[in-house]
């Protein structure tokens, strides 16, 4: 009553591997501003900048695992001990890059405050040059990696760092502007604080997507009463139980269903109009779907789960 096949042995590319070489040029770009921002930064004892430079680690660090992970579930795909493979590395990239962030601006803060009551003086000129060559650095990386942010939930998690580092960089001009002209003292680290701001919401954002996907919850997006009830609606399917669609990691959706049909419906037929509706309205193009006589329906009646 079932219907099962291969779909070949090559291991198919996420949506993050078609992003390789953005994420490695991001990762070099990162990397040589975010050693000249830490050099400068404490050179100053600028905490905006030292602020600035450290979500420029994450980022680099960030890009990182997110490369790590895209080459992982490359060099092996699906096996036997494997079945899905090592693509969720890139789920648990992204979380890992919500955990640093939110690490990172926890820190900001603190200092920050601990700063307000005496804040050092900064030199304006070092800092405002710093952040303008950083500036720069993070709006190259913003536009790399920009159209596979959409794609991509490992992309994007990189993406959203090099976007706070940019709005960091930004504000890190402000800083070192304001001390340069007016000597207030109390610029850098008031932007200090509202960098690490800043970064909290979309963290919060891109963590709870990730955790979403390894709680196997739905796609969002995806109207899992309307697909049951499309399935239902096919001709010669009496019933549809034990749906499940959940993504594997970005841009690999997957569904699997139970469709009852009467003993005189021809299999085949009712297979491959399911799996037609599945990928062409809801671009589910993996779908493992069991056809079942009334009779052997009546087990998955009897399961507790």
């Amino acid at each position: 009553m079932g219907h099962g096949h291969g779909h070949g042995t090559a291991a198919p590319s996420s949506a993050s591997g078609r992003y390789l070489k953005s994420l490695t040029i991001a990762l070099v770009i990162g990397a040589g501003f975010m050693v000249m921002e830490f050099i400068v930064g404490f050179a100053t004892g600028s905490l905006a900048l030292i602020s600035d430079a450290a979500h420029m680690f994450t980022d680099v660090l960030g890009v990182g695992m997110a490369l790590a992970a895209i080459l992982l579930a490359r060099r092996s795909g699906p096996t036997l001990t494997r079945t899905f493979g090592f693509y969720r590395a890139e789920v648990l990239a992204a979380l890992g890059n919500a955990i640093l962030l939110f690490g990172v601006a926890g820190y900001v803060l603190v200092e920050a405050i601990g700063r307000i009551s005496d804040p050092p003086a900064v030199p304006g000129l070092p800092v405002l040059l710093a952040a303008a060559a950083g500036l720069v650095a993070n709006i190259v990386s913003f536009m790399i990696l920009r159209k596979g942010a959409e794609e991509s939930i490992n992309v994007r998690g990189a993406y959203l760092e090099v976007l706070a580092d940019l709005i960091g960089s930004v504000g890190v001009l402000l800083s070192g502007a304001i001390t340069l002209l007016t000597g207030w003292r109390y610029a850098d680290p008031i932007i200090g604080v509202a960098i690490g701001l800043f970064v909290l919401p979309r963290t919060y954002a891109l963590a709870r997507r990730a955790l979403r996907i390894l709680f196997q919850h739905a796609p969002k997006g995806v109207d899992v009463a309307g697909i049951q009830a499309e399935l239902g609606g096919l001709k010669g399917v009496e019933d549809v139980h034990d749906l499940h669609v959940w993504t594997l990691t970005s841009g690999m959706e997957v569904a699997s269903a139970h469709l009852t049909i009467a003993p005189t419906v021809e299999q085949a037929e009712v297979l491959t109009e399911a799996q037609n509706l599945l990928a062409n309205r809801y671009s589910i193009e993996h779908a493992t779907l069991q056809i079942e006589v009334p009779q052997c329906a009546q087990r998955c009646r009897e399961l507790s789960w």
